[in-house]
C-alpha cells in the first residue's frame, strides 16, 4: 500500500510538472506580460523621458502615477470607489526595474505548477483575491499612512504560500548570501520558510515610511497557505521531490 501511494504521488508530481511545461501556464505568463507592459509604458521605466521637459516634470509624473494607481492607506478607508479599486490596480504597478524583475522571477519559478494544480480560472482569481487581501492588511496596519503602496509582492507571496502547501518537497535552485551565493538545490519548504521568516522579522522593524511592505508579504503568504489548506486538504499535497519551473529563486 505504501509503495503504491508513493508511486501515485510520484506520478501526480510528474503529470503536474509536465502539464505546466506543455501548457505554458498562460495565466502565469500572462500576468508576467501584463506587469512588464504596464511598467514599460509607465513614467518609471525611463523610456518616456523625452515626453517630460525636465527632471521636475518627470518626478511629478511619477508621483501622480503612483497616487492614481497605488494604494494610499489613509485614503482607502474613506471608502471612495477609486480608493477601493487601487488594491487591484496596485498589483500591476512597480516602482523600479529591480522591483519588477524580482517579483516576476518568483512568479515565474513558482507560478506555473501552482496554476496547473489549481486550474487557470481559479489560479487567476486566487492571485488577484489574495493580492488584494494582502494590500488591504497592510493598509489596515498603517491606516494613517500617506505613503503609496504598489507591487505584486502580496499576490506572489500568496503563490509561494500555496506552493509550500501543495508541493512541500519540490526542489528549487536558490542563492543564499551566507553560502557565498552558490546556486544550490533545496526542498521548497526550506527555501519558503526561510523566506517567510525573513519577511516576518523585517516586518517587526518596519514602519509606515517608504520601503518594502514586508507585512503585505507576510499577509499574502499566510492567505495563500490557508487557502490551499482549506480548499484542497491533505490529499492535494504532492509529497515526492518535484522540480519547479525553470529558474532560480532568491529568498
Amino acid at each position: 500500500m505504501i509503495e503504491w501511494r508513493q508511486a501515485e504521488w510520484r506520478t501526480t508530481a510528474g503529470r503536474i510538472r509536465d502539464a505546466a511545461v506543455s501548457s505554458g501556464a498562460p495565466v502565469t505568463y500572462g500576468l508576467i506580460g501584463v506587469c512588464g507592459v504596464v511598467f514599460l509604458i509607465s513614467p518609471l521605466s525611463g523610456f518616456g523621458g523625452a515626453a517630460h521637459r525636465s527632471e521636475e516634470a518627470l518626478l511629478a509624473a511619477q508621483v501622480a502615477y503612483f497616487e492614481r494607481w497605488g494604494v494610499i492607506p489613509a485614503e482607502l478607508w474613506e471608502g471612495s470607489a477609486h480608493a477601493l479599486i487601487t488594491p487591484f490596480t496596485a498589483l500591476f504597478v512597480h516602482g523600479s526595474w529591480l522591483h519588477l524583475l524580482g517579483n516576476l522571477l518568483f512568479l515565474y519559478v513558482f507560478g506555473a505548477m501552482a496554476e496547473e494544480r489549481m486550474g487557470r480560472t481559479q489560479f487567476a482569481l486566487f492571485y488577484v483575491g489574495c493580492g488584494y487581501v494582502a494590500l488591504v492588511c497592510y493598509a489596515a496596519a498603517h491606516a494613517d499612512s500617506e505613503q503609496t503602496l504598489v507591487g505584486a509582492s502580496g499576490a506572489i507571496s500568496a503563490v509561494l504560500g500555496a506552493f509550500l502547501y501543495l508541493f512541500p518537497k519540490a526542489r528549487v535552485t536558490s542563492l543564499f548570501p551566507f553560502l557565498f551565493f552558490l546556486p544550490l538545490r533545496f526542498p521548497a519548504w526550506i527555501v519558503l520558510i526561510f523566506w517567510f521568516g525573513l519577511q516576518w522579522a523585517a516586518a517587526q522593524g518596519a514602519d509606515a515610511g517608504p520601503g518594502v511592505a514586508y507585512l503585505a508579504h507576510v499577509a499574502g503568504f499566510a492567505a495563500g497557505f490557508l487557502y490551499a489548506w482549506v480548499r484542497y486538504g491533505r490529499r492535494a499535497r504532492v509529497k515526492v521531490p518535484a522540480t519547479a519551473t525553470e529558474g532560480d529563486s532568491q529568498p
